[in-house]
């Protein structure tokens, strides 16, 4: 074999064991649990190198965004389960992991008024707190006023 030939060889069997590796790497974290996270809370992923596009299966349920060095950022939008497929440019599929999101674990109380569910986070005074599931009045109500008081300390209130 000449010395170009063992040039070559040398330069596949090193493509080969990076590409092993990679392939190790993909089906590590494939293989993985579930990415648990809380609705309305965020949760850091690390991810394989090369990933070009996220897919959420359900982007009601949670969102990702991919940052600089490989790191996945997902948040809990809704109860329930999806999946997030991480790919590389060519296409190829590196992660399919589910992604779960729970309810809130904080002190909460649920005050049912008929069929209207009101939720209150209880640390360690209750305040009203907006979760999925209220009635439609109250999560309205509670929106709308976190809504204004985040307007007005942002300076957008009209000062009359």
């Amino acid at each position: 074999m000449s010395v170009s030939g063992k040039g070559v060889v040398a330069r596949l069997a090193s493509a080969l064991i990076i590409a092993i590796g990679i392939a190790a790497e993909a089906r590590a974290v494939e293989a993985g649990d579930p990415i648990p996270v809380i609705v309305d809370q965020a949760a850091i992923v690390k991810l394989p190198a090369r990933i070009a596009t996220l897919v959420v299966g359900n982007p009601l349920i949670a969102d990702v965004t991919l940052q600089p060095g490989g790191t996945m950022i997902v948040t809990g939008k809704g109860y329930g389960s999806t999946n997030v497929m991480a790919i590389d440019r060519d296409g190829t599929v590196l992660l399919n992991r589910i992604i779960r999101v729970d309810g809130p674990t904080d002190k909460l109380v649920t005050v049912f008024r008929g069929v209207n569910r009101e939720t209150y986070s209880c640390t360690p005074i209750c305040e009203q707190r907006i979760t999925l599931g209220d009635g439609p009045e109250y999560f309205k109500s509670t929106l709308e006023q976190a809504g204004s008081l985040s307007t007005a300390a942002g300076g957008g209130a009209d000062n009359k």
